[in-house]
């Protein structure tokens, strides 16, 4: 899955950003578990991985409060 920017995930739907997450923290957790078992070759993938997370966590947490304050 590429790399998606703060700006191009606020274009998308909920829907389709609850399944941009679910596919990222998908990501993760099998890049953690490449890395336990030593054949993670670019272990920074990991930390892009996390990033992307925190970027799409923020956007849904960023509706919330606009829907929250009217």
């Amino acid at each position: 899955m590429p790399k998606k920017k703060a700006k191009e995930l606020r274009d998308l739907n909920d829907a389709r950003l609850e399944g941009r997450l679910d596919e990222a923290r998908e990501a993760l957790f099998n890049l953690k578990f490449q890395h336990a078992g030593g054949s993670l070759e670019r272990t920074s993938e990991m930390a892009e991985r996390r990033r992307e997370v925190a970027r799409i966590l923020t956007v849904i947490k960023e509706r919330a409060e606009e829907e929250a304050d009217g």
